[in-house]
């Protein structure tokens, strides 16, 4: 299992690659070997994803155990020693099965001469527990407060600090935001309306293996170690896996108060199709058709997958949300969940952290605008804009709802006014001074989903 999670990381590094996407078909090989079973899959996971998310508080430790710089030792042993370290100082494996195990795999997938380098730092590092080792590693927080919250949570500085700044408040939120990042995330269904109900999948879930959502009626939370794939409702689609964050402002679009027509849903961003699924079927029980639209080839079939079997009218279409095929005004709502840096999410990708940089986000502002400045000339006067964004950065969110409405980003000939978007979400607490809606994984439990709604007026 430690050589699985050894490809896992080096896949990550040398590939770019997502975990999410490399693991799962590396453990249903390894499932084809005799004597591999669901504690050993388990325990993987774990090795993946907790070496990922602590990657920077190991890689400190580990600088203060060997004698040279880092970025002096070969890639493949460093993946060796984070692993290392996570078992001694994120696990309850014991001490000497953590270092024996980690120095067996260094022999295997590195030679002798690097096994016994890893032996010597896995040594030092079993010399200190997680807390004495931050002790030693971390500035104190009077001092730096940003880097002693970026080596303790193990988060890049400019995260921290950009994640303070959305958040706001003193040091208490910002460390309880930064420690939900590092907690594995729950799998949340959702039932689609017209197809499938929370009660159905709760039953044959059974008891103890599933709960109900905290916010969303829609909405299921599997207990760990659930497998969607497993129930009938997800493999015919009529249930899917979905944040509940998505779910909510996929909800609150649908319910903004709305003067005439309410025929002509849009998706404008509507990869990979968890949204547009949700929103075709709360369209079909008004008797509105959806059109979903998606730039990348590959996602929009990922898109017409996951509409399949919607019962009301709905057509998938590849096309480019800044130069979109149809006439303005043809819609009267209509959602674009923009590209962004995705630090939204960074429990469920944990890597995503390490691998983006300040210089991202000004790749993506003119995309984000000109896709919210196209959503609100695509709606009919009186029409409803969501504008949405898996990031709770301000350059991502309310920046660039201001720019929009003051004629940047393509829209000088259209003008919205903002709708609160609290009251669309009834019983969700903490939902901030309005109109739009930051969530948050520390107080709702869910990605850190933003939503703005607009109504275009002129």
């Amino acid at each position: 299992m430690r050589v699985l999670a050894f490809e896992a990381l080096r896949a990550v590094d040398e590939r770019d690659a997502y975990a999410n996407l490399v693991l799962p078909p590396l453990l249903r090989k390894a499932r084809e070997q005799e004597g591999f079973d669901a504690r050993d899959a388990a325990l993987a996971t774990e090795l993946v994803y907790g070496t990922l998310r602590r990657q920077g508080t190991y890689d400190a430790i580990v600088a203060a155990c060997v004698d040279r710089p880092l970025r002096e030792v070969d890639p493949p042993v460093l993946d060796v020693l984070a692993l290392g370290a996570h078992q001694l100082l994120g696990t309850r494996i014991p001490t000497h099965a953590a270092v024996s195990a980690s120095v067996e795999l260094a022999r295997v997938v590195l030679g002798d001469g690097r096994a016994k380098f890893v032996n010597a730092v896995l040594r030092r590092v079993a010399q200190r527990d997680l807390e004495g080792w931050l002790a030693e590693v971390a500035p104190p927080y009077d001092e730096d407060p940003e880097d002693h919250l970026a080596v303790v949570h193990a988060h890049p500085r400019w995260i921290v600090s950009a994640l303070w700044d959305a958040l706001g408040g003193g040091r208490a939120g910002i460390e309880d935001l930064l420690e939900a990042d590092n907690e594995r995330p729950e799998v949340t269904l959702v039932a689609r309306p017209g197809r499938a109900t929370r009660a159905e999948l709760l039953d044959v879930l059974g008891e103890g293996a599933g709960e109900p959502g905290r916010w969303s009626p829609y909405a299921v939370r599997l207990a760990e170690g659930g497998e969607p794939g497993a129930l009938d409702a997800v493999r015919e689609g009529r249930a899917g896996v979905q944040d509940e964050g998505s779910q909510l402002v996929a909800m609150a679009l649908a319910d903004a108060p709305l003067d005439g027509p309410d025929a002509r849903w849009l998706d404008g961003c509507a990869g990979p199709g968890g949204k547009a699924a949700l929103l075709g079927a709360l369209a079909a029980r008004r008797g509105a058709a959806l059109l979903a639209a998606e730039k990348q080839p590959h996602r929009a079939r990922l898109v017409q997958r996951a509409l399949a079997g919607n019962p009301g009218p709905y057509e998938v279409v590849t096309a480019d949300g800044t130069r979109p095929p149809w006439r303005p005004g043809s819609f009267d709502r209509v959602l674009v969940d923009v590209p962004c840096s995705g630090l939204g999410a960074l429990r469920r990708r944990p890597e995503a952290r390490w691998r983006r940089r300040p210089e991202d986000l000004e790749g993506f502002a003119p995309l984000q605008r000109s896709l919210l400045a196209e959503a609100l000339k695509s709606a009919r006067v009186g029409g409803v804009v969501g504008y949405a964004t898996c990031s709770p950065h301000l350059a991502e969110t309310r920046a660039v709802v201001d720019d929009v409405l003051k004629g940047h980003g393509g829209a000088q000939e259209v003008t919205a006014e903002w709708i609160d978007a609290r009251p669309l979400m009834p019983g969700v607490p903490a939902l901030g001074d309005g109109p739009d809606v930051q969530l948050w994984p520390h107080l709702h439990g869910t990605d850190a989903m933003y939503l703005a709604l607009l109504r275009r007026t002129a």
